[in-house]
């Protein structure tokens, strides 16, 4: 058995909570998924999962080993990549999560030219808003946009984002343009919830140098980036996004700027990935890729 490989197989196996799904992400066969984790328990003399009709789920002695087989390749593929052929050419499966958003509208028009430069990097992108656990799941890395460090992964800080405080033509011909903050009391929003805390966020300005929170009365509160700004393209009220999300309907004319002299502070965007000693050289080249990428919808006086 080849120990190296049943780790990998195991720690899919534990990720997807499925042996048919492991299975079809590795192009192994079912039964041989199977067989190595049954070996590799056998091996060990402990149960690693619990295997019923319907779900798989890690026993507490797989959960501690999960832990260390996530550390223990990282280490083989940081010896692997320690090789001048490895850095010139990167290989293997990068795992990595962004804000749905920008991974539609920024990040996935631009990767065929990363493709092109590394074509041996295998790479599995998660769109979500919630907050991923690293470590747990086994990413290598994420884009976060308006999340501080809590000191437990490597930030690369890329920027802010510049946010503006909009609506649909349609609704201000209906409700008329709010021409100050105290404007906001006879009009309607569309509320965010956030994904990490589940509730819903005010509107912020920016009002002599000092941030401000301000509620806006509602009808919908939604918890998705695009179905937000959707809900401010149909007219149903004003939201604030950054400007890269919006510039497509503000070009068009579908929406408008409202309170430019107001606007909302702007939102730190960074790159998180988790302490190791020797960060692996693909997901080097990834990061400094996407730093890159991002960078051209950063606020112009960000750093």
């Amino acid at each position: 058995m080849d120990r190296i490989e049943a780790m990998r197989v195991f720690v899919r196996v534990a990720e997807l909570g499925n042996f048919t799904r492991a299975a079809e992400m590795l192009h192994m066969p079912r039964a041989t998924v199977t067989k190595l984790v049954y070996q590799l328990e056998t091996r060990l003399g402990a149960r690693l999962l619990q295997r019923t009709t319907r779900s798989v789920r890690l026993t507490t002695d797989g959960e501690a080993y999960r832990e260390r087989c996530v550390r223990l390749l990282a280490d083989f593929e940081e010896v692997e990549s320690a090789f001048s052929h490895a850095i010139a050419n990167p290989a293997g499966r990068l795992r990595v999560d962004f804000p749905p958003s920008i991974g539609r509208l920024i990040v996935v028009p631009a990767l065929p030219d990363f493709l092109a430069c590394y074509p041996k990097i295998e790479l599995e992108l998660g769109f979500s808003d919630r907050l991923v656990d690293l470590v747990r799941e086994g990413v290598d890395c994420v884009l976060r946009v308006g999340t501080s460090n809590d000191g437990t992964l490597v930030s690369r800080p890329i920027g802010e984002l510049e946010q503006v405080t909009c609506a649909a033509v349609s609704y201000l011909a209906r409700y008329g343009e709010p021409k100050s903050i105290a404007d906001l009391a006879i009009h309607r929003a569309v509320n965010y919830v956030s994904a990490s805390t589940g509730r819903i966020l005010d509107f912020e300005f920016m009002l002599a140098g000092e941030k401000q929170f301000v509620p806006v009365t509602s009808a919908i509160a939604l918890n998705n980036a695009d179905a937000y700004v959707a809900a401010a393209e149909a007219g149903i009220g004003l939201i604030q996004a950054p400007r890269y999300h919006l510039e497509a309907g503000l070009r068009s004319g579908l929406l408008c700027e409202v309170l430019p002299e107001f606007r909302p502070p702007t939102l730190p965007i960074a790159v998180f990935y988790p302490h190791r000693r020797h960060l692996s050289q693909r997901v080097r080249v990834f990061v400094e890729w996407l730093i890159e990428a991002i960078r051209p919808i950063c606020a112009r006086n960000s750093g």
